[in-house]
């Protein structure tokens, strides 16, 4: 479907919007350094991710969170723990049915080369595929999600190579 949308009170056209996948490699700059394979997740309205060792604490008067990621799944010799504040606790209904409470923090999302800002939840996926899930509110207005396609962003390369970044999922110069 194209055509002009109304989006958040603007006015959108949607074959004007970039085109991603169904999952993708993303970027949390504010964060961590390492690319995150996600799954974009039109079902899902909040996005999500992997977190360990999760601790809600407060500091100088202010709600925080520390906990831990693994950037590469399968790979859980790499660890960064990440510290940043609390903006909202949510209760999140899986697709299982099973709700449960989340620590919110709000990050920069790095995707098909723009800078958004993101709301996550905080949530063990030990049981998933995939480290993220991006979901609607993040692409609503931003991205067409084409669901027959993956990483239209580009790859991650797998170690680095002679003139190829690990910055840059591409590999392209930027």
């Amino acid at each position: 479907m194209t055509g002009k949308r109304r989006i958040s009170g603007a006015e959108i056209d949607a074959a004007e919007l970039p085109a991603i996948g169904w999952r993708e490699w993303v970027r949390l700059p504010d964060l961590a350094r390492p690319w995150i394979k996600a799954k974009i997740d039109t079902g899902a309205r909040t996005s999500a991710l992997h977190a360990h060792d999760i601790l809600v604490y407060t500091e100088n008067g202010m709600e925080m969170v520390r906990f831990t990621i693994h950037p590469r799944q399968g790979n859980e010799d790499r660890a960064i723990t990440i510290t940043a504040p609390v903006i909202d606790h949510r209760h999140v209904r899986s697709s299982h049915g099973k709700t449960t409470f989340r620590p919110v923090i709000l990050t920069t999302l790095e995707l098909m080369g723009q800078r958004l800002p993101i709301e996550l939840t905080l949530i063990g996926r030990h049981s998933m595929k995939f480290r993220m899930l991006i979901g609607r509110q993040a692409l609503r207005g931003r991205f067409l999600v084409n669901t027959g396609e993956s990483y239209l962003a580009g790859r991650r390369h797998r170690r680095l190579q002679p003139g190829i970044s690990n910055d840059n999922p591409s590999g392209e110069d930027s």
